[in-house]
């Protein structure tokens, strides 16, 4: 018996035996799936959007890392001033050209912390200084309306994420043949007999993952759990450093098109605290973060009305780089959001200045927009969230949004 015919079995004995009969009663399918890519490292917004004809940039960055002419010009109504991405993010001008891509500069975490960790945890749980919520705010989103036995969240990759944290309703996958059950009929039978009989913890958890494998397979309209071929359209940039990426972002345009009740994917990128030859080391980057969105919205073209993507970054690199060839940590970075009821095609939030009278604290690109403003108004506008202070706590702030989302 092959793999895809396993599973299929598994799914009609689940199915027969009651453990998988309420699959389709208690989900809420008018909701978005929402994709988080969070950019580890601290993602220098400067260095990949940047105003060419500022003289504070180009004072502060010398001729090696400012970004010149040969820099991709954007038609932006935000400010007066010639803002242009790097050149290796052509795929993603071709995005904000197509009114898809917005661009939030000078957005990101208020409080000013320096620190990855505290930084990324902070984002994570939705706060912008209460470092001890028991729940990341994934979580709560979850909570706000998932009811039924479908795992509706996928963290891509083997590290549990602050976001989703306390949830019981998230998986950790690398790439979908970690669903795949090579196991005989037999030890399902045990298996599903074994956490099916009973409430505890261990229980649940098990006969989730049984009830979710088994859903997957049910309407995974014959798209195989061990290989997967993208829509011709899209090109994924499969080489170093981008190969781990595209996985990513194949894995999960694979659980959208199944059409199993996906509602949140979260993707990591590392790599961007470049503290030295940062000028050879992030156009790799760039290139490879642009080709992969860009192949990744052509992939799932058939659900461009029904996902939001959504990039954001610990926080950005002081305006002034250091003497190695690299920059030091900062402040303000850039966050995107890509999708089909996005009014792509222009900056929003403040742009705050470069003068040393408009840096935080003399040396960083201030934050103008908190990132909860951004998350907030997908909340609201997308995912029908009623209530914003219950996915983010005392955040009083939100006044509508920047009118990013449709």
């Amino acid at each position: 018996m092959d793999r895809r015919s396993l599973i299929k079995g598994c799914a009609e004995y689940l199915m027969t035996t009651g453990l998988g009969s309420d699959y389709f009663l208690n989900e809420d399918d008018s909701r978005e799936t929402i994709v988080v890519v969070f950019l580890r490292g601290g993602m220098d917004g400067l260095n990949f959007l940047a105003p060419i004809d500022d003289s504070n940039y180009r004072a502060a960055r010398g001729g090696k890392m400012a970004l010149q002419e040969d820099a991709l010009k954007i038609n932006q109504n935000l400010v007066q001033a010639d803002f242009r991405l790097n050149p290796e993010a052509y795929a993603l001008k071709e995005l904000y050209e197509n009114k898809s891509l917005a661009l939030i500069h000078a957005a990101g975490l208020t409080n000013g912390t320096r620190s990855h960790f505290e930084a990324q945890d902070l984002m994570e749980l939705g706060s912008n200084s209460d470092k001890n919520l028991s729940q990341g705010w994934l979580t709560r989103y979850l909570q706000s309306f998932h009811t039924g036995n479908i795992v509706p969240a996928y963290a891509i990759g083997s590290i549990p994420l602050a976001s989703l944290l306390g949830s019981m309703e998230q998986m950790n996958i690398t790439e979908m043949k970690n669903l795949s059950l090579d196991l005989g009929p037999d030890l399902i039978n045990m298996l599903s007999e074994m956490y099916g009989g009973g409430n505890s913890l261990v229980h649940r958890s098990g006969k989730g993952a049984l009830q979710n494998i088994a859903h997957i397979a049910k309407s995974s309209k014959g798209l195989s759990f061990d290989s997967y071929t993208p829509d011709k359209s899209a090109d994924y940039y499969s080489s170093w450093p981008g190969e781990e990426l595209a996985n990513s972002f194949k894995t999960v345009a694979q659980l959208i098109k199944m059409d199993a009740g996906l509602k949140i994917a979260t993707i990591d990128y590392d790599g961007w605290d470049m503290h030295d030859n940062q000028e050879w080391k992030f156009p790799k980057w760039i290139q490879a973060l642009s080709w992969n969105l860009n192949a990744f919205y052509n992939d799932i073209h058939a659900y461009h009305k029904k996902v939001t993507i959504v990039l954001m970054t610990e926080f950005g690199r002081r305006l002034k780089a250091n003497k190695s060839g690299g920059t030091d940590h900062g402040h303000g970075s850039v966050m995107m959001v890509l999708g089909g009821n996005v009014n792509g095609g222009n900056m929003y939030g403040a742009w705050p200045g470069l003068a040393n009278e408009q840096l935080d604290n003399g040396v960083d690109l201030a934050v103008t927009t908190d990132y909860r403003t951004v998350l907030g108004e997908i909340m609201v506008k997308r995912n029908l969230v009623k209530d914003l202070q219950m996915i983010f706590p005392k955040f009083n702030d939100y006044k509508g949004g920047l009118g990013i989302i449709q």
